[in-house]
């Protein structure tokens, strides 16, 4: 089998360890394995296989010989890089949001637009981690009828927010803890100074992530429409989004209300999702089968329930998704992009 020089640009973080995580236990077909980070990384070591790999520094001469570079890092640090990576022969294939929206530069969900990494130009982006789980889930619906509008709602984990947002929720929930315990009096607010948040994630929603625009929506709840049209190949497709963060520490949940050009039986609609590539059919809520954070973390699978009639639009159907944000919402979806490009099974 022939075996490719990889590189991770970031790999030090939370999705960059879980990348490492992914390649093992594909078994990507590696000769050369290179770890990049920032200069306070740099000398640590990584087991990967039962090696340690030391950190080499992210730099713009470190890309030379490798065939894939799987991006981990913020859009500053891809932005920069990016010239270097093709300029070097390697196909980037980039978590953060730089390039999503480039006209030249193919979005990928493997399961939904796979044969677009073929139309790449040395970059290739991996979606938001909401927009992938979602469209995971509502795929097979539009097989059965093109989808021309959702209004979705995300739960979003606090991990999403990098490696320090669940250490900050459990040390305000052991706080909050610790007080309920001295005075017997269920406390609503902590002192816990919130860093990571705008506001105290224990025992609370944020109903805002991203940044505000012009229309009131923020940057992360736009991103449910604009990736969305482009992975489908849905260029009319109308979302409206509410993002809101939540204290669980992995996995997201979006509830969300497809509408579709003619009207969908529940039944048809279980049928077809039960079939799809990556997709669980977890659906029986009298017995109390549903999907739950608690369910779906640490593993590739978008459960999917609570599927029924909307009640507002006879075309309409609602569910309820979960999917680990980590893996599939990102580290798996970028070595599954990596397995696609190179015409191995993902």
């Amino acid at each position: 089998m022939k075996t490719y020089n990889v590189g991770i640009l970031g790999a030090t973080g939370a999705v960059g360890r879980e990348m490492l995580k992914v390649l093992e236990e594909r078994n990507f077909p590696i000769n050369e394995l290179r770890l990049l980070a920032s200069p306070r990384s740099v000398g640590k070591k990584i087991n990967y296989r039962g090696k340690e790999i030391e950190i080499k520094l992210a730099c713009h001469e470190a890309f030379a010989g490798l065939d894939i570079v799987l991006g981990a890092a913020a859009n500053a640090v891809a932005k920069e890089f990016k010239d270097d990576i093709v300029k070097a022969g390697a196909v980037f294939i980039d978590n953060s949001s730089a390039f999503r929206q480039d006209p030249d530069t193919p979005l990928v969900v493997p399961e939904i637009n796979g044969d677009d990494v073929f139309n790449h130009h040395g970059v290739i982006s991996n979606p938001n981690c909401s927009t992938i789980i979602t469209l995971m889930a509502v795929k097979g619906i539009n097989k059965l009828s093109k989808i021309t509008g959702m209004v979705a709602s995300t739960y979003q984990a606090t991990s999403g927010a990098g490696v320090e947002g669940p250490i900050e929720l459990m040390a305000q929930m052991e706080e909050l803890g610790n007080e309920y315990k001295e005075s017997g009096v269920i406390p609503n607010k902590g002192n816990v100074e919130p860093k990571v948040f705008q506001y105290q994630i224990a025992g609370n929603v944020l109903p805002m992530i991203g940044s505000l625009t012009d229309n009131l929506y923020t940057t992360e709840e736009m991103k449910m429409q604009n990736e969305g049209r482009k992975i489908m190949h849905l260029p009319e497709l109308k979302v409206t989004c509410t993002c809101v963060r939540v204290p669980v520490v992995r996995s997201h949940s979006i509830a969300v209300s497809v509408y579709t050009e003619k009207p969908l039986s529940v039944e048809e609609v279980k049928a077809q999702i039960a079939k799809e590539q990556g997709v669980k059919l977890y659906d029986d809520p009298a017995n109390k089968i549903y999907p739950m954070p608690i369910v779906t973390s640490d593993q590739d699978i978008t459960y999917v329930g609570r599927i029924r009639k909307d009640l507002i639009h006879e075309n309409g159907i609602t569910l309820f998704c979960c999917g680990d944000q980590v893996r599939k919402g990102a580290a798996t979806n970028a070595v599954q992009i990596a397995l696609k490009l190179v015409g191995l099974d993902f």
